[in-house]
Protein backbone atom coordinates (compact mmCIF):
# COMPACT_ATOMS: atom_id res chain seq x y z
CA UNK A 1 0.00 0.00 0.00
CA UNK A 2 1.39 3.59 -0.63
CA UNK A 3 2.17 5.98 2.17
CA UNK A 4 -0.48 7.84 3.78
CA UNK A 5 -1.01 11.22 4.34
CA UNK A 6 -0.93 12.17 7.80
CA UNK A 7 -4.77 12.78 8.98
CA UNK A 8 -6.61 14.65 11.95
CA UNK A 9 -8.21 11.89 12.97
CA UNK A 10 -4.33 9.79 13.65
CA UNK A 11 -3.91 7.79 17.01
CA UNK A 12 -0.50 7.97 18.38
CA UNK A 13 1.90 5.04 17.62
CA UNK A 14 2.76 5.03 21.32
CA UNK A 15 -0.69 5.23 22.97
CA UNK A 16 -1.37 2.22 20.04
CA UNK A 17 0.91 0.24 21.66
CA UNK A 18 0.05 0.30 25.16
CA UNK A 19 -3.38 -0.48 24.53
CA UNK A 20 -2.91 -3.51 21.68
CA UNK A 21 -0.60 -4.67 24.43
CA UNK A 22 -2.83 -4.94 26.77
CA UNK A 23 -5.26 -6.24 24.62
CA UNK A 24 -3.26 -9.02 23.72
CA UNK A 25 -2.21 -9.40 27.38
CA UNK A 26 -5.65 -9.93 28.67
CA UNK A 27 -6.70 -12.99 25.88
CA UNK A 28 -3.30 -14.66 26.54
CA UNK A 29 -1.63 -14.11 23.13
CA UNK A 30 1.35 -15.59 22.97
CA UNK A 31 4.90 -14.44 22.43
CA UNK A 32 7.92 -15.97 21.71
CA UNK A 33 7.94 -19.46 20.62
CA UNK A 34 9.35 -21.98 23.03
CA UNK A 35 13.32 -22.45 22.72
CA UNK A 36 12.38 -26.54 22.14
CA UNK A 37 10.04 -25.33 18.98
CA UNK A 38 12.82 -22.39 17.81
CA UNK A 39 15.24 -24.96 17.51
CA UNK A 40 13.35 -27.39 15.98
CA UNK A 41 11.93 -24.71 13.17
CA UNK A 42 15.50 -23.52 12.79
CA UNK A 43 16.62 -27.31 12.03
CA UNK A 44 14.45 -27.60 9.76
CA UNK A 45 15.26 -24.81 7.83
CA UNK A 46 18.49 -25.52 8.04
CA UNK A 47 17.92 -29.18 6.49
CA UNK A 48 16.14 -27.39 3.70
CA UNK A 49 19.37 -25.27 2.99
CA UNK A 50 21.77 -27.89 3.21
CA UNK A 51 20.18 -30.63 0.53
CA UNK A 52 16.53 -29.75 0.98
CA UNK A 53 15.49 -30.09 -2.77
CA UNK A 54 17.88 -32.98 -3.99
CA UNK A 55 15.94 -35.16 -0.57
CA UNK A 56 12.74 -34.14 -1.40
CA UNK A 57 13.17 -35.17 -5.40
CA UNK A 58 14.64 -38.31 -4.14
CA UNK A 59 11.48 -38.93 -2.52
CA UNK A 60 9.32 -38.61 -5.44
CA UNK A 61 8.14 -35.16 -5.51
CA UNK A 62 7.67 -33.82 -8.62
CA UNK A 63 9.99 -30.80 -10.34
CA UNK A 64 8.08 -28.27 -10.99
CA UNK A 65 10.86 -25.32 -11.40
CA UNK A 66 10.02 -24.81 -14.48
CA UNK A 67 6.62 -23.63 -14.08
CA UNK A 68 6.18 -19.91 -14.70
CA UNK A 69 4.60 -19.70 -11.16
CA UNK A 70 4.08 -16.05 -9.45
CA UNK A 71 2.71 -14.84 -5.83
CA UNK A 72 0.22 -12.29 -5.65
CA UNK A 73 -0.04 -10.69 -1.83
CA UNK A 74 -0.15 -6.89 -0.90
CA UNK A 75 3.39 -5.17 -0.65
CA UNK A 76 6.04 -6.01 2.10
CA UNK A 77 4.32 -9.42 2.72
CA UNK A 78 6.75 -12.25 3.83
CA UNK A 79 4.36 -14.85 4.39
CA UNK A 80 3.75 -16.49 1.14
CA UNK A 81 1.44 -18.99 1.10
CA UNK A 82 0.25 -19.70 -2.83
CA UNK A 83 1.94 -19.22 -5.78
CA UNK A 84 -0.07 -19.38 -9.17
CA UNK A 85 0.11 -20.04 -12.91
CA UNK A 86 -2.79 -19.68 -15.15
CA UNK A 87 -3.09 -21.10 -18.89
CA UNK A 88 -5.19 -21.14 -21.84
CA UNK A 89 -5.62 -24.76 -23.02
CA UNK A 90 -5.84 -25.54 -27.04
CA UNK A 91 -9.11 -26.29 -28.01
CA UNK A 92 -9.03 -30.47 -28.40
CA UNK A 93 -12.15 -32.72 -28.45
CA UNK A 94 -13.96 -33.90 -25.42
CA UNK A 95 -12.36 -36.24 -23.23
CA UNK A 96 -13.26 -39.62 -22.41
CA UNK A 97 -11.97 -40.07 -19.44
CA UNK A 98 -9.33 -38.28 -16.47
CA UNK A 99 -5.71 -38.71 -16.48
CA UNK A 100 -4.66 -41.30 -13.06
CA UNK A 101 -4.47 -39.49 -9.96
CA UNK A 102 -7.24 -36.45 -10.79
CA UNK A 103 -10.05 -36.84 -8.53
CA UNK A 104 -13.47 -34.94 -8.97
CA UNK A 105 -13.67 -33.93 -12.62
CA UNK A 106 -16.59 -33.99 -14.77
CA UNK A 107 -14.28 -36.03 -17.88
CA UNK A 108 -17.03 -35.75 -20.48
CA UNK A 109 -16.38 -31.75 -20.49
CA UNK A 110 -12.76 -30.60 -22.62
CA UNK A 111 -10.55 -28.68 -20.24
CA UNK A 112 -10.66 -24.71 -21.94
CA UNK A 113 -8.64 -23.83 -19.03
CA UNK A 114 -5.81 -24.85 -16.63
CA UNK A 115 -5.10 -23.42 -12.89
CA UNK A 116 -1.58 -24.46 -11.40
CA UNK A 117 -1.62 -23.21 -7.66
CA UNK A 118 1.58 -24.13 -5.63
CA UNK A 119 0.58 -23.80 -1.63
CA UNK A 120 3.45 -23.44 0.98
CA UNK A 121 4.61 -27.68 2.27
CA UNK A 122 4.60 -27.43 5.76
CA UNK A 123 4.60 -30.63 6.48
CA UNK A 124 7.90 -30.75 5.02
CA UNK A 125 9.04 -28.87 7.79
CA UNK A 126 7.11 -29.59 11.02
CA UNK A 127 7.50 -32.91 12.35
CA UNK A 128 4.57 -34.39 14.08
CA UNK A 129 4.45 -34.71 17.50
CA UNK A 130 7.41 -32.27 18.24
CA UNK A 131 7.54 -29.23 20.24
CA UNK A 132 6.78 -27.14 17.35
CA UNK A 133 3.77 -29.61 16.43
CA UNK A 134 2.24 -28.83 20.29
CA UNK A 135 3.10 -24.70 19.42
CA UNK A 136 1.63 -24.66 16.52
CA UNK A 137 -1.50 -26.38 18.35
CA UNK A 138 -1.77 -23.77 20.80
CA UNK A 139 -1.65 -21.34 18.18
CA UNK A 140 -3.74 -22.08 15.94
CA UNK A 141 -4.01 -19.13 13.45
CA UNK A 142 -2.05 -16.19 12.68
CA UNK A 143 -3.15 -13.11 15.27
CA UNK A 144 -3.58 -9.76 13.26
CA UNK A 145 -3.20 -6.34 15.10
CA UNK A 146 -2.40 -2.83 13.95
CA UNK A 147 0.85 -2.88 15.21
CA UNK A 148 2.23 -6.39 14.59
CA UNK A 149 1.62 -9.86 13.93
CA UNK A 150 1.63 -13.07 16.07
CA UNK A 151 2.72 -15.55 13.46
CA UNK A 152 2.02 -18.75 13.60
CA UNK A 153 5.31 -20.45 12.67
CA UNK A 154 8.29 -18.64 13.35
CA UNK A 155 9.44 -16.01 10.56
CA UNK A 156 12.80 -18.99 10.38
CA UNK A 157 9.53 -20.52 8.14
CA UNK A 158 6.90 -18.25 7.56
CA UNK A 159 9.10 -15.30 6.22
CA UNK A 160 12.39 -17.90 5.19
CA UNK A 161 12.74 -21.16 4.57
CA UNK A 162 8.72 -22.03 3.69
CA UNK A 163 7.26 -19.48 2.04
CA UNK A 164 7.09 -19.27 -1.35
CA UNK A 165 9.30 -16.30 -1.79
CA UNK A 166 11.09 -14.79 -5.23
CA UNK A 167 13.66 -17.26 -6.96
CA UNK A 168 13.83 -19.51 -4.01
CA UNK A 169 13.61 -23.30 -4.63
CA UNK A 170 10.52 -24.39 -1.86
CA UNK A 171 8.67 -27.61 -1.50
CA UNK A 172 4.74 -27.00 -2.50
CA UNK A 173 1.41 -28.70 -2.78
CA UNK A 174 0.79 -27.88 -6.36
CA UNK A 175 -2.80 -28.08 -7.39
CA UNK A 176 -3.71 -28.97 -10.77
CA UNK A 177 -6.96 -27.99 -11.66
CA UNK A 178 -8.47 -28.07 -15.37
CA UNK A 179 -11.49 -25.88 -16.49
CA UNK A 180 -13.98 -25.72 -18.97
CA UNK A 181 -14.87 -22.79 -21.33
CA UNK A 182 -17.55 -21.94 -18.75
CA UNK A 183 -15.13 -22.05 -15.70
CA UNK A 184 -16.54 -26.06 -14.57
CA UNK A 185 -13.63 -28.28 -12.74
CA UNK A 186 -13.20 -30.93 -15.12
CA UNK A 187 -10.52 -32.44 -13.77
CA UNK A 188 -7.76 -32.21 -10.27
CA UNK A 189 -5.15 -33.27 -8.41
CA UNK A 190 -2.68 -32.54 -6.36
CA UNK A 191 1.29 -33.70 -5.56
CA UNK A 192 4.12 -32.54 -3.44
CA UNK A 193 6.55 -30.52 -6.23
CA UNK A 194 9.49 -28.68 -6.03
CA UNK A 195 8.84 -25.00 -7.28
CA UNK A 196 10.36 -21.90 -8.42
CA UNK A 197 8.48 -18.81 -7.81
CA UNK A 198 9.62 -15.94 -10.74
CA UNK A 199 7.85 -12.96 -9.76
CA UNK A 200 6.37 -11.64 -6.22
CA UNK A 201 3.43 -9.48 -7.34
CA UNK A 202 1.12 -6.81 -5.67
CA UNK A 203 -2.78 -6.44 -5.71
CA UNK A 204 -2.16 -3.34 -7.38
CA UNK A 205 0.19 -4.15 -10.10
CA UNK A 206 -2.18 -6.77 -11.05
CA UNK A 207 -4.82 -4.60 -10.86
CA UNK A 208 -2.90 -1.63 -13.22
CA UNK A 209 -2.00 -4.52 -15.67
CA UNK A 210 -6.09 -5.79 -15.96
CA UNK A 211 -6.78 -2.33 -16.33
CA UNK A 212 -4.22 -0.95 -18.92
CA UNK A 213 -2.52 1.30 -17.13
CA UNK A 214 0.80 -0.55 -16.44
CA UNK A 215 2.83 -3.35 -16.87
CA UNK A 216 3.96 -6.79 -15.27
CA UNK A 217 7.85 -7.34 -14.44
CA UNK A 218 9.30 -9.51 -16.95
CA UNK A 219 9.72 -12.43 -15.37
CA UNK A 220 5.87 -12.82 -14.84
CA UNK A 221 3.60 -14.38 -17.67
CA UNK A 222 2.31 -11.58 -19.95
CA UNK A 223 -1.19 -13.60 -20.27
CA UNK A 224 -1.90 -13.25 -16.35
CA UNK A 225 -3.53 -9.87 -16.39
CA UNK A 226 -6.01 -11.25 -18.42
CA UNK A 227 -6.57 -14.76 -17.77
CA UNK A 228 -6.91 -13.97 -13.98
CA UNK A 229 -9.65 -11.72 -15.25
CA UNK A 230 -11.36 -13.97 -17.60
CA UNK A 231 -11.50 -16.96 -15.32
CA UNK A 232 -12.46 -15.09 -12.04
CA UNK A 233 -15.25 -13.75 -14.01
CA UNK A 234 -16.20 -17.35 -14.92
CA UNK A 235 -15.99 -18.62 -11.53
CA UNK A 236 -17.85 -15.88 -10.20
CA UNK A 237 -20.66 -16.46 -13.03
CA UNK A 238 -20.60 -20.25 -11.56
CA UNK A 239 -20.83 -18.85 -7.76
CA UNK A 240 -24.03 -17.05 -8.68
CA UNK A 241 -25.54 -20.32 -10.40
CA UNK A 242 -25.07 -22.07 -7.98
CA UNK A 243 -26.50 -19.44 -5.64
CA UNK A 244 -23.45 -18.26 -3.09
CA UNK A 245 -22.30 -14.54 -2.67
CA UNK A 246 -19.10 -12.81 -2.47
CA UNK A 247 -19.12 -9.74 -0.47
CA UNK A 248 -17.68 -6.62 -1.61
CA UNK A 249 -18.79 -4.14 1.02
CA UNK A 250 -16.43 -1.61 1.70
CA UNK A 251 -14.67 -3.11 5.10
CA UNK A 252 -12.76 -0.83 7.77
CA UNK A 253 -8.99 -1.11 7.60
CA UNK A 254 -6.38 0.54 9.44
CA UNK A 255 -3.72 2.12 7.79
CA UNK A 256 -0.27 3.12 9.05
CA UNK A 257 0.50 7.17 8.27
CA UNK A 258 3.83 7.89 7.04
CA UNK A 259 4.75 3.98 6.81
CA UNK A 260 4.60 1.21 4.73
CA UNK A 261 0.86 -1.05 5.16
CA UNK A 262 0.35 -4.24 4.25
CA UNK A 263 -3.63 -5.74 4.39
CA UNK A 264 -4.69 -8.82 3.11
CA UNK A 265 -7.84 -9.76 1.79
CA UNK A 266 -8.93 -13.87 1.85
CA UNK A 267 -11.31 -15.10 2.27
CA UNK A 268 -9.97 -13.00 3.93
CA UNK A 269 -9.46 -9.89 5.46
CA UNK A 270 -6.75 -8.72 8.17
CA UNK A 271 -5.75 -5.66 9.59
CA UNK A 272 -3.09 -3.06 7.95
CA UNK A 273 0.48 -4.00 9.61
CA UNK A 274 3.61 -2.37 9.69
CA UNK A 275 6.42 -3.68 7.76
CA UNK A 276 9.66 -2.96 7.56
CA UNK A 277 12.31 -1.18 10.38
CA UNK A 278 10.80 2.26 9.55
CA UNK A 279 8.68 3.65 12.80
CA UNK A 280 5.06 4.35 12.00
CA UNK A 281 3.60 8.40 12.49
CA UNK A 282 0.86 6.71 13.83
CA UNK A 283 -2.51 4.88 12.02
CA UNK A 284 -5.99 6.11 10.98
CA UNK A 285 -9.08 4.24 9.69
CA UNK A 286 -10.35 3.86 6.60
CA UNK A 287 -13.18 1.96 4.25
CA UNK A 288 -11.66 -0.36 1.42
CA UNK A 289 -13.54 -1.92 -1.35
CA UNK A 290 -11.40 -4.98 -2.51
CA UNK A 291 -10.03 -4.60 -5.99
CA UNK A 292 -11.34 -6.66 -9.08
CA UNK A 293 -8.07 -8.40 -8.72
CA UNK A 294 -8.19 -9.30 -5.31
CA UNK A 295 -12.02 -10.82 -6.33
CA UNK A 296 -10.47 -12.69 -9.00
CA UNK A 297 -7.65 -13.72 -6.87
CA UNK A 298 -9.96 -15.08 -4.27
CA UNK A 299 -11.64 -17.07 -6.46
CA UNK A 300 -8.18 -18.75 -7.55
CA UNK A 301 -8.17 -19.79 -3.51
CA UNK A 302 -12.13 -21.09 -3.51
CA UNK A 303 -11.71 -22.89 -6.50
CA UNK A 304 -8.86 -24.56 -4.38
CA UNK A 305 -10.92 -25.24 -1.48
CA UNK A 306 -13.92 -26.54 -3.13
CA UNK A 307 -11.99 -29.45 -4.99
CA UNK A 308 -10.11 -30.47 -1.87
CA UNK A 309 -13.72 -30.71 -0.26
CA UNK A 310 -14.58 -32.95 -3.26
CA UNK A 311 -11.35 -34.74 -2.69
CA UNK A 312 -11.46 -35.36 1.08
CA UNK A 313 -15.51 -36.73 0.74
CA UNK A 314 -14.70 -38.92 -1.82
CA UNK A 315 -11.75 -40.16 -0.57
CA UNK A 316 -13.64 -40.97 3.14
CA UNK A 317 -11.91 -38.88 5.64
CA UNK A 318 -10.51 -34.95 6.20
CA UNK A 319 -11.87 -31.76 7.58
CA UNK A 320 -14.22 -29.32 5.85
CA UNK A 321 -15.03 -25.17 6.81
CA UNK A 322 -18.86 -25.19 7.35
CA UNK A 323 -21.72 -22.66 7.40
CA UNK A 324 -24.75 -23.31 7.84
CA UNK A 325 -27.85 -21.85 6.20
CA UNK A 326 -29.55 -18.90 7.57
CA UNK A 327 -33.09 -19.49 8.88
CA UNK A 328 -36.15 -18.41 7.39
CA UNK A 329 -37.11 -15.96 10.33
CA UNK A 330 -33.32 -14.52 9.40
CA UNK A 331 -34.63 -13.78 6.16
CA UNK A 332 -38.09 -12.59 7.07
CA UNK A 333 -36.04 -10.47 9.46
CA UNK A 334 -34.18 -8.90 6.40
CA UNK A 335 -37.18 -8.55 4.35
CA UNK A 336 -38.21 -6.51 6.98
CA UNK A 337 -35.13 -4.19 7.06
CA UNK A 338 -35.50 -3.78 2.86
CA UNK A 339 -38.76 -2.47 3.37
CA UNK A 340 -38.32 -0.10 5.85
CA UNK A 341 -34.79 0.76 3.89
CA UNK A 342 -37.28 1.30 0.45
CA UNK A 343 -35.77 -1.30 -1.08
CA UNK A 344 -37.40 -3.42 -3.54
CA UNK A 345 -36.98 -7.10 -2.71
CA UNK A 346 -39.59 -9.04 -5.20
CA UNK A 347 -40.41 -12.39 -3.23
CA UNK A 348 -39.26 -14.50 -6.28
CA UNK A 349 -35.99 -12.89 -6.51
CA UNK A 350 -33.25 -14.90 -3.98
CA UNK A 351 -31.30 -13.13 -1.82
CA UNK A 352 -27.89 -13.38 -3.46
CA UNK A 353 -29.03 -11.46 -6.94
CA UNK A 354 -30.89 -8.81 -4.89
CA UNK A 355 -27.35 -8.38 -2.88
CA UNK A 356 -25.17 -8.07 -5.82
CA UNK A 357 -27.96 -5.14 -7.37
CA UNK A 358 -26.94 -3.17 -4.67
CA UNK A 359 -24.72 -0.37 -4.67
CA UNK A 360 -22.96 0.59 -1.13
CA UNK A 361 -22.62 4.22 -2.46
CA UNK A 362 -26.46 4.45 -1.74
CA UNK A 363 -26.99 4.82 2.01
CA UNK A 364 -30.00 3.01 1.73
CA UNK A 365 -28.37 0.16 0.56
CA UNK A 366 -25.26 0.09 2.68
CA UNK A 367 -27.50 -0.18 5.58
CA UNK A 368 -28.50 -2.99 3.96
CA UNK A 369 -25.81 -5.05 2.97
CA UNK A 370 -24.33 -4.09 6.79
CA UNK A 371 -27.54 -5.94 7.68
CA UNK A 372 -26.85 -8.83 5.22
CA UNK A 373 -23.31 -9.51 5.87
CA UNK A 374 -24.59 -10.97 9.86
CA UNK A 375 -27.33 -13.20 7.69
CA UNK A 376 -25.13 -16.31 7.71
CA UNK A 377 -23.61 -17.48 11.42
CA UNK A 378 -21.84 -20.15 13.22
CA UNK A 379 -19.03 -20.70 10.88
CA UNK A 380 -17.04 -24.13 12.00
CA UNK A 381 -15.13 -27.09 11.19
CA UNK A 382 -16.60 -30.66 10.69
CA UNK A 383 -13.92 -33.76 10.72
CA UNK A 384 -15.15 -36.43 9.07
CA UNK A 385 -14.18 -40.36 8.20
CA UNK A 386 -12.28 -40.20 12.05
CA UNK A 387 -14.03 -40.33 15.66
CA UNK A 388 -17.13 -41.94 14.78
CA UNK A 389 -18.60 -38.99 12.15
CA UNK A 390 -19.69 -40.45 9.11
CA UNK A 391 -18.77 -39.12 5.48
CA UNK A 392 -20.99 -36.59 4.46
CA UNK A 393 -23.55 -38.38 1.21
CA UNK A 394 -22.12 -38.12 -2.04
CA UNK A 395 -25.26 -36.00 -2.91
CA UNK A 396 -24.53 -32.43 -2.33
CA UNK A 397 -28.33 -31.70 -2.85
CA UNK A 398 -28.85 -34.33 -0.20
CA UNK A 399 -26.14 -32.67 2.16
CA UNK A 400 -26.37 -32.41 5.87
CA UNK A 401 -26.29 -29.08 7.37
CA UNK A 402 -23.14 -29.87 8.84
CA UNK A 403 -21.37 -30.27 5.66
CA UNK A 404 -21.89 -27.38 3.84
CA UNK A 405 -20.95 -23.80 3.66
CA UNK A 406 -23.99 -21.50 2.48
CA UNK A 407 -21.93 -18.68 1.63
CA UNK A 408 -20.37 -20.18 -0.67
CA UNK A 409 -23.04 -22.67 -1.67
CA UNK A 410 -20.88 -25.89 -1.79
CA UNK A 411 -18.44 -27.89 0.26
CA UNK A 412 -15.78 -25.97 1.05
CA UNK A 413 -12.19 -26.32 2.85
CA UNK A 414 -9.32 -24.63 4.21
CA UNK A 415 -5.81 -25.67 2.41
CA UNK A 416 -4.35 -22.54 1.17
CA UNK A 417 -3.33 -20.59 3.77
CA UNK A 418 -1.03 -23.08 6.03
CA UNK A 419 1.48 -20.11 7.20
CA UNK A 420 -1.29 -18.84 8.76
CA UNK A 421 -3.82 -21.56 9.52
CA UNK A 422 -2.93 -24.65 11.40
CA UNK A 423 -6.33 -26.51 9.63
CA UNK A 424 -5.07 -26.03 6.43
CA UNK A 425 -1.06 -28.62 6.49
CA UNK A 426 -3.56 -31.50 7.53
CA UNK A 427 -6.29 -30.97 4.44
CA UNK A 428 -3.36 -30.79 1.99
CA UNK A 429 -1.71 -34.03 3.28
CA UNK A 430 -5.10 -35.62 2.97
CA UNK A 431 -5.64 -34.78 -0.68
CA UNK A 432 -2.19 -35.59 -1.29
CA UNK A 433 -2.69 -38.93 -0.12
CA UNK A 434 -5.90 -39.20 -2.00
CA UNK A 435 -4.25 -38.05 -5.09
CA UNK A 436 -1.28 -40.38 -5.17
CA UNK A 437 -3.98 -43.06 -4.18
CA UNK A 438 -2.25 -43.98 -1.09
CA UNK A 439 -2.80 -43.72 2.95
CA UNK A 440 -3.21 -40.70 5.03
CA UNK A 441 -0.59 -40.17 7.07
CA UNK A 442 -1.39 -41.79 10.34
CA UNK A 443 -0.59 -38.18 12.42
CA UNK A 444 -3.19 -36.77 9.92
CA UNK A 445 -5.79 -39.45 11.60
CA UNK A 446 -4.93 -38.81 14.91
CA UNK A 447 -5.00 -35.13 14.75
CA UNK A 448 -8.62 -34.56 12.94
CA UNK A 449 -11.19 -35.08 15.92
CA UNK A 450 -9.66 -32.32 18.37
CA UNK A 451 -9.09 -29.49 14.86
CA UNK A 452 -12.20 -28.14 15.23
CA UNK A 453 -12.23 -27.49 18.82
CA UNK A 454 -8.68 -26.19 18.77
CA UNK A 455 -9.64 -23.96 15.92
CA UNK A 456 -13.00 -22.59 17.25
CA UNK A 457 -10.88 -21.86 19.88
CA UNK A 458 -7.80 -20.41 18.59
CA UNK A 459 -10.28 -18.34 15.99
CA UNK A 460 -12.43 -17.12 19.13
CA UNK A 461 -9.15 -15.59 20.10
CA UNK A 462 -7.66 -13.84 16.91
CA UNK A 463 -11.29 -12.55 16.14
CA UNK A 464 -11.58 -11.08 19.78
CA UNK A 465 -8.03 -9.29 19.17
CA UNK A 466 -9.55 -8.13 15.95
CA UNK A 467 -12.60 -6.12 17.17
CA UNK A 468 -10.59 -5.44 20.07
CA UNK A 469 -8.04 -3.25 18.18
CA UNK A 470 -10.59 -1.71 16.04
CA UNK A 471 -12.31 -0.67 18.54
CA UNK A 472 -9.45 0.72 20.84
CA UNK A 473 -8.63 2.39 17.14
CA UNK A 474 -11.43 4.26 16.86
CA UNK A 475 -11.67 5.63 20.40
CA UNK A 476 -7.66 7.00 19.91
CA UNK A 477 -8.28 8.52 16.60
CA UNK A 478 -11.33 10.65 17.80
CA UNK A 479 -9.93 11.21 21.27
CA UNK A 480 -9.36 15.06 21.63
CA UNK A 481 -12.49 15.95 18.89
CA UNK A 482 -14.71 15.80 21.58
CA UNK A 483 -17.78 18.29 20.35
CA UNK A 484 -17.20 18.28 16.81
CA UNK A 485 -19.66 16.99 14.89
CA UNK A 486 -19.55 14.28 11.97
CA UNK A 487 -21.23 12.95 8.90
CA UNK A 488 -22.83 9.54 9.16
CA UNK A 489 -25.26 7.02 8.50
CA UNK A 490 -27.37 4.58 11.17
CA UNK A 491 -27.27 1.15 9.39
CA UNK A 492 -29.37 -0.66 11.90
CA UNK A 493 -31.47 0.12 15.38
CA UNK A 494 -32.85 -2.69 18.25
CA UNK A 495 -34.08 -1.19 21.38
CA UNK A 496 -33.07 2.26 20.61
CA UNK A 497 -29.59 1.40 20.18
CA UNK A 498 -28.20 1.71 16.47
CA UNK A 499 -24.56 1.29 14.71
CA UNK A 500 -23.58 4.29 13.86
CA UNK A 501 -21.07 4.47 10.30
CA UNK A 502 -19.02 7.95 9.96
CA UNK A 503 -17.55 8.87 6.64
CA UNK A 504 -14.38 10.46 8.20
CA UNK A 505 -13.11 8.95 9.97
CA UNK A 506 -13.74 5.66 9.43
CA UNK A 507 -16.01 4.25 12.59
CA UNK A 508 -18.18 1.72 13.21
CA UNK A 509 -19.75 2.16 16.20
CA UNK A 510 -23.06 2.68 18.62
CA UNK A 511 -25.26 5.60 19.13
CA UNK A 512 -28.25 5.51 21.57
CA UNK A 513 -31.67 7.24 20.31
CA UNK A 514 -31.92 8.98 23.46
CA UNK A 515 -35.00 11.08 25.44
CA UNK A 516 -35.68 13.49 22.57
CA UNK A 517 -35.18 10.69 19.73
CA UNK A 518 -36.93 11.76 16.52
CA UNK A 519 -40.48 9.84 16.50
CA UNK A 520 -40.05 6.51 14.86
CA UNK A 521 -36.98 5.60 16.06
CA UNK A 522 -33.17 6.49 14.93
CA UNK A 523 -33.24 6.93 11.01
CA UNK A 524 -31.82 4.24 9.48
CA UNK A 525 -30.60 4.14 6.13
CA UNK A 526 -30.19 7.97 6.37
CA UNK A 527 -27.97 10.46 6.59
CA UNK A 528 -27.46 12.14 10.00
CA UNK A 529 -25.36 14.32 11.66
CA UNK A 530 -23.67 13.63 15.48
CA UNK A 531 -21.87 15.04 17.77
CA UNK A 532 -19.00 13.52 19.69
CA UNK A 533 -19.54 13.45 23.67
CA UNK A 534 -16.68 10.93 24.83
CA UNK A 535 -14.07 8.99 23.46
CA UNK A 536 -11.98 6.43 25.37
CA UNK A 537 -10.76 3.14 24.94
CA UNK A 538 -11.69 2.23 28.55
CA UNK A 539 -15.06 3.23 28.30
CA UNK A 540 -16.03 4.05 24.81
CA UNK A 541 -17.69 6.05 22.48
CA UNK A 542 -20.95 8.50 22.96
CA UNK A 543 -22.37 10.51 20.12
CA UNK A 544 -25.23 12.23 20.45
CA UNK A 545 -27.72 12.75 17.06
CA UNK A 546 -28.32 16.28 16.27
CA UNK A 547 -30.33 16.07 13.29
CA UNK A 548 -31.51 14.02 10.31
CA UNK A 549 -30.45 15.20 7.18
CA UNK A 550 -33.15 15.94 4.27
CA UNK A 551 -32.94 15.57 0.94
Amino acid sequence: MSRTRLSTYTAPPAEVARTLDALRAHYEVPTAFPPEALAEAEAAAGAWAQDGPVRLLADGARDARDLELVTIDPPGSMDLDQAVLLERLPARPHQAGTAAGNVGGTPESAAAYRVRYAIASLATFVAPGGALDAELRRRGETIYAPDAATPLHPEVLSHGAASLLQDAERPACLWTIDLDERGEVVSTRVERALVRSRARLSYAQVQAAIDGEGALPRQAPADLPELLAEIGRLRLEREAARGGISMTTPEQVVEVTEATAVTETEETAEPAVPDGPSSPAGYRLAYRVPAPAEQYNAQISLLTGMCAARIMVECGVGILRTLPPARPEDYARLRRVAAALGIDWPAAQPYPELVRSLDHAIPAHAAFLEQAMSLFRGSGYLAFGVGGVGVPADDEAADSEEAVHSAIAARYAHVTAPLRRLVDRYGEEVCIAACAQGPVPEWVLQALPDLPGVMEQTGRRARAIGRGALTALEALVLRGHEGEVFDGVITSERDGRGELVLAEPAVVTEIRAGKKALDGGLPVGERVQVRLLSADPASGIRFQLLRQERP
